[in-house]
């Protein structure tokens, strides 16, 4: 039997109306396995099919490219920029839902970090700034990134209607019960927030009030754009996919603000993810960034990532500030993690290899 501590992770949460049946959710996580015009794939289908089957009370998915302008970030990237795109996620989401779990989309422009993209051989991010580290070559990519040019107020414009309009085809078209915007790990909205990636003058830059701008905006758009009964959330980080180690130069009063900011806009969740979600956030024994995500933006649902595939971990990140726990690595190793745990049977490690040499779907997961 499951101790009373561990029982936590299995009780329901409601989600602005939508009830996940317990605090596992898959995380977002990119395998490059759509058609090279941005489609879903049968192959698709049955690799998220099996985490719902497996358990999971929320699956989030990988992220998708919002706009047929600089938003892909990768060859083989799944998008949502016009119908033929959103109704090859329904197979998706009919999967995930077949077995009880709540389906979201996460919605995703890749901005300076963009590696593959097939309708612009040039990128763009908040300023004309070289990003740091070399592309993903598990990504198909090559040597370092390009150097961006800074975006235009029009290109913004069209950027926030590139996120609002996929978020509503996601919906309408998709089926998707909600969705999350992806303001972390180094893609356009982050860079914004990043200060060293956001040299600008305008109403975009400078204090960490205007470097949040665009996330909240862009949220504010979505919301509008889908209405209100839809759950709508953000995914926020320090570390970046280009810059692992990187913390905001404000600490705590930064995260007061960005937090603050998505909860005074109204986000139903945010998304908090680092490497170990339970590790001080800035200072020795200071608060982890899920509990500051709960402390400032107090009526959101948080959900946590970070290595809590270990079930002792994952209820502390529930007495630690988290609502839901979402489950990268440990998921790929173990799709059916959930019920593992509920009968304390043994979790495999995860393997490297499942990502290399290109980190694409493969036919040896869809046996597991």
């Amino acid at each position: 039997m499951m101790d009373s501590e561990a029982k936590a992770l299995f009780t329901p949460i409601d989600i602005n109306g939508r009830t996940a049946k317990n605090r596992l959710a898959v995380a977002p996580m990119t395998r490059i396995t759509a058609t090279q015009d941005g489609r879903a794939t049968e192959t698709m289908t049955r690799y998220y099919e099996r985490f719902a089957r497996g358990g999971f009370g929320t699956v989030i998915t990988e992220g998708i490219y919002t706009d047929q302008a600089f938003s892909q970030g990768y060859v083989h990237q799944p998008g949502m920029t016009d119908d033929v795109q959103a109704m090859a996620w329904k197979p998706v989401v009919n999967g995930i839902k077949a077995h009880g779990a709540v389906a979201i989309a996460q919605m995703m422009h890749a901005g300076a970090i963009s590696q593959g993209n097939r309708f612009r051989d040039s990128t763009v991010g908040p300023s004309a700034i070289q990003p740091k580290g070399e592309q993903m070559t598990f990504y198909h990519g090559k040597d370092r990134y390009v150097l961006p040019a800074a975006i235009t107020e029009e290109q913004i414009a069209d950027a926030i209607a590139g996120f609002a309009g996929s978020a509503a085809r996601a919906i309408h078209v998709a089926g998707f019960d909600a969705i999350e915007i992806h303001g972390a790990n180094g893609y356009l909205l982050d860079q914004f927030l990043t200060d060293y990636a956001n040299s600008r003058t305008d109403r975009w830059g400078g204090a960490t009030e205007n470097r949040v701008r665009l996330i909240v905006e862009t949220f504010k758009a979505v919301r509008a754009k889908v209405g209100s009964a839809v759950p709508v959330g953000v995914r926020i980080s320090q570390g970046k996919v280009n810059d692992y180690h990187h913390k905001w130069a404000g600490a705590e009063r930064d995260a007061e603000i960005i937090f603050g900011s998505l909860g005074d806009a109204g986000a139903d969740f945010v998304h908090v993810t680092e490497f170990e979600a339970w590790k001080p956030a800035f200072a020795k024994d200071g608060p982890s960034l899920m509990r500051l995500a709960k402390r400032y933006a107090p009526k959101a649902t948080i959900f946590a990532n970070g290595s809590l595939h270990n079930i002792e971990q994952a209820v502390a990140a529930l007495d630690d500030g988290a609502d839901v726990v979402t489950i990268g690595r440990g998921a790929l190793a173990n799709p059916d993690l959930p019920k593992r745990l509920l009968d304390r049977s043994s979790l495999d490690e995860f393997d490297p290899a499942i990502l290399g040499p290109i980190a694409d779907i493969k036919d040896t997961e869809l046996m597991m």
